[in-house]
């Protein structure tokens, strides 16, 4: 702004300069015609007696002047002329001049040269015996005297712009001090010209509705913010060339990578072909879902497209985590398989049976045999219904009974003493390490726990193996250990001995009757009593199984 006022006042100094020089000239020039013509009159006036008393004689002696004098006859003759010879020059009589003092006894007259670069002035008086006395001077034009001043005008102009400069620039300097202290973001308080009342009022309401929006703006992006950064799943919004806009924290989480920095691909998370397909699916247009596979997780992708105008110019995607979803839906699919495996099993065995015994193959003296072997599969599909009930209760956390306050030392006992058939027949050892404790739990879970886990230390258990429950107890907890020296599991199938139905392979045998479910009750029974299980076992050496029970837990305190 202060280079315009700068070039303002300039142009208006220059135009003001101009002006003025030619209302000056102008005004010199009529001044000085004036006087010429003045002039003109008194020289010839003092020149009118002596011609009058000498004629032409007194004009010849009269020394060389500026101005040219002519004296012409009554009948418009010149007889004398002071700048050329008389006799060549034509009759005077139609001049203006000589005209005006034939009938007024003087005149004035003025005559432009051809090229209009200068003009002759005329004087004429007439004499007492008839003559005409004429005076005349030269006068150049404006434009004449403007070009024999020009250097010295030039001289003028050059100093009058520097100085119109320097003073063109203090004062637009100054005019904008007060515009260049103005205050913007508070222009209420601002003491300025009152031309600028206005904007800066303006500037002022504009400042509030800003403050206002930018306000509303951060509160929905603070908001957005809070929801984006509390949701498990992962917002991902990319544009049309997949570099990343912005994302969530769980994005990064759900990838196991750090927040990227800006123009960063969304190809940065993952370049697997199945992520690249639905990211180029979506970017053309298309709504796409896909399960992906990432680092033994699963991750449900939903990827919508963004349009704008008709033209697809991004996309949002929406991960969720879905591990256990999928999981469940494989451990109910294979539960399903194991249980109609289970199930088969003694029901073929149990219709075998049935059916050669009604053809009437069997023997009198075999079909008591045969109704046992129909008796013993049917027990083992009641203990496979009963223990799935029991899984099923335990997980759904249905189970009908009431913490009460129990023994564990006398809990113990009982279960070696349900199992001590069993123990005789394989020769295996049975000890009990600890006193009376006394522990307030639900009962039928905890003797289920120590029964599985005693049992299947017994079935898997070596000849003349041992056996033993060790008790232990603190101010925070109640530990049970059962150990056994039996033929123990092997490092791979560690992790999934607690799955339901699951058997290591050396189990998978039929001198060892067994539903797979004993240690997922024990795991489904601990959890139900607010405890842990801890499992440690090398192959060949035996097994130890810890179960930790807290004493404030929700079931203890019931």
């Amino acid at each position: 702004m202060a280079k315009k006022i700068f070039k303002s006042i300039m142009l208006v100094s220059a135009v003001v300069l101009a002006l003025g020089l030619a209302f000056v000239m102008g005004i010199l020039y009529r001044y000085f015609g004036g006087q010429i013509e003045i002039e003109l009159e008194k020289q010839a006036v003092y020149l009118a007696p002596g011609v009058e008393m000498q004629g032409v004689d007194y004009l010849e002696k009269i020394k060389k002047t500026d101005s040219r004098i002519t004296l012409v006859a009554e009948d418009g003759t010149v007889l004398y002329d002071s700048a050329a010879e008389a006799s060549d020059m034509e009759n005077h009589s139609d001049r203006e001049e000589i005209q005006l003092a034939e009938k007024y006894g003087s005149g004035g007259a003025q005559r432009m040269s051809k090229t209009l670069s200068e003009r002759t002035m005329y004087y004429a008086l007439r004499l007492d015996n008839g003559e005409i006395l004429r005076v005349s001077s030269t006068q150049y034009s404006v434009l004449t005297l403007v070009m024999e001043l020009v250097q010295p005008i030039l001289w003028i102009l050059a100093l009058m712009i520097v100085l119109s400069g320097i003073f063109a620039f203090r004062i637009s300097k100054r005019i904008m001090e007060p515009v260049n202290a103005l205050d913007l973001e508070h222009p209420e308080e601002n003491q300025a010209y009152e031309e600028v009342e206005p904007l800066l009022s303006k500037i002022h309401r504009q400042n509030l509705q800003i403050k206002k929006q930018l306000d509303s703006a951060r509160r929905q992006q603070e908001e957005f913010s809070i929801i984006t950064e509390n949701m498990q799943e992962g917002l991902l919004v990319i544009d049309q060339h997949t570099t990343i806009l912005s994302g969530n924290a769980s994005v990064w989480k759900i990838f196991h990578v750090h927040e990227p920095s800006n123009s960063e691909s969304v190809y940065f998370l993952n370049r697997s072909e199945e992520f690249r397909k639905v990211i180029e699916q979506a970017l053309d247009g298309e709504h796409k879902t896909a399960l992906l596979k990432l680092d033994g997780s699963y991750v449900e992708m939903i990827a919508n497209p963004v349009t704008r105008t008709g033209a697809t110019v991004g996309a949002v995607l929406l991960l969720m985590n879905v591990t256990e979803k999928v999981e469940r839906e494989n451990l109910r699919r294979e539960f399903s398989a194991n249980v109609s495996h289970e199930l088969k099993t003694p029901l073929t065995a149990i219709s075998g049976f049935a059916e050669i015994i009604q053809a009437g193959i069997v023997r009198e003296k075999d079909i008591p045999k045969f109704a046992g072997k129909i008796y013993s599969e049917a027990q083992r599909l009641i203990q496979l219904v009963e223990d799935t009930i029991k899984v099923s209760q335990l997980d759904e956390g249905e189970v009908p009974y009431e913490p009460e306050s129990v023994d564990l030392c006398a809990i113990s006992r009982e279960v070696f003493q349900n199992l001590n058939e069993a123990a005789q027949k394989k020769n295996v050892h049975l000890y009990l390490d600890g006193e009376r404790m006394i522990y307030r739990t639900v009962r039928p879970i905890l003797e289920e726990v120590l029964y599985n886990l005693c049992d299947n230390a017994v079935k898997y258990n070596r000849e003349d193996g041992t056996v033993s429950i060790h008790l232990r107890e603190d101010d925070e907890k109640v530990t049970i250990t059962v150990r056994d020296t039996g033929i123990g599991i092997p490092r791979e199938d560690q992790e999934r001995v607690f799955e339901r139905f699951y058997r290591v392979d050396k189990s998978h045998c039929t001198e060892i009757e067994g539903t797979g479910l004993g240690l997922s009750i024990v795991k489904h029974g601990v959890a139900f009593l607010g405890g842990t299980v801890e499992l440690s076992s090398e192959e060949g050496k035996g097994t130890e199984v810890t179960v930790i029970l807290p004493k404030n837990s929700q079931q203890n305190s019931k």
